[in-house]
């Protein structure tokens, strides 16, 4: 089972997924901001924090498979599902297998795309890396999350990060590096899901397209998106604002 943790007691449940090299506690800048409306479920994926990785290969569908334990386990039923990045990708999955038990997917500083032939041959590339040097690769490539204000302001976050990205399962860090790598394009979940679907995006992320992935958005009244000035890291550099349009999109007024 994976780790997990449970705060609030809010009538709506939103389930927090982190991505790669990270675990539930990216959430805890965010958190002071989040509605008392919610039941926060924190989990830490396999291969991170305090979860073991399950695979050689770790595909979003598995993810997802993984999540759908979990909230079966915890007895959760109707939730709103919100991913960081590779957590963006799992929700995507787990929307496409379970739709009938999401009220709501957030995409959070991640997107429906495929990666495209260059981001796979990077992806491939840094197998080798991170099987030579985990720690260095996670030193080199953490600060290129942060938008460059970030990166001049938040070096106590960046410091974070890392330290974060260091407590990891090197397998599992391999295995869901692979897994991102054959994840297909899934704008059809976003053409197809009938709940509220949100999109909070960076205009300075050097992980996701975020303005493309904004503009091929299909036209639907249930998608609504925001891009914010930061990077990757919006838990981080932007957690109030963050904060508030979850709580705005994804909480019915009573």
């Amino acid at each position: 089972m994976l780790h997990y943790e449970i705060s609030g007691k809010g009538r709506e449940t939103l389930v927090l997924l982190h991505g790669f090299m990270e675990n539930l506690e990216i959430w805890d800048d965010m958190i002071p901001y989040l509605s008392e409306d919610f039941q926060l479920v924190k989990v830490d994926l396999a291969g991170f924090g305090k979860s073991a990785p399950i695979a050689e290969i770790q595909t979003m569908e598995l993810f997802a498979d993984e999540i759908k334990k979990l909230t079966d386990h915890l007895e959760i039923n109707k939730f709103h599902l919100l991913g960081h990045s590779m957590g963006g990708y799992i929700s995507l999955a787990f929307a496409e297998k379970y739709p009938e038990i999401l009220k709501s997917f957030t995409l959070f500083f991640s997107t429906y795309f495929e990666d495209d032939d260059e981001k796979k041959n990077i992806r491939e590339k840094s197998l080798r890396l991170i099987e030579e040097n985990y720690k260095a690769y996670a030193n080199a490539g953490i600060p290129n999350f942060f938008g460059p204000e970030a990166r001049r302001t938040l070096k106590n976050k960046i410091q974070l990060a890392k330290e974060i990205a260091y407590t990891a399962n090197v397998d599992g860090v391999l295995a869901s590096q692979k897994g991102m790598k054959d994840r297909p394009n899934r704008k059809s979940v976003l053409e197809q899901f009938d709940g509220t679907i949100l999109l909070i995006e960076g205009r300075f992320d050097n992980a996701v397209n975020a303005v493309k992935t904004i503009a091929e958005l299909p036209e639907r009244d249930n998608i609504k998106a925001y891009l914010l000035d930061c990077g990757h890291n919006g838990q981080w550099e932007k957690p109030s604002i963050c904060a508030e349009i979850i709580n705005a999109e994804l909480l019915d007024e009573e």
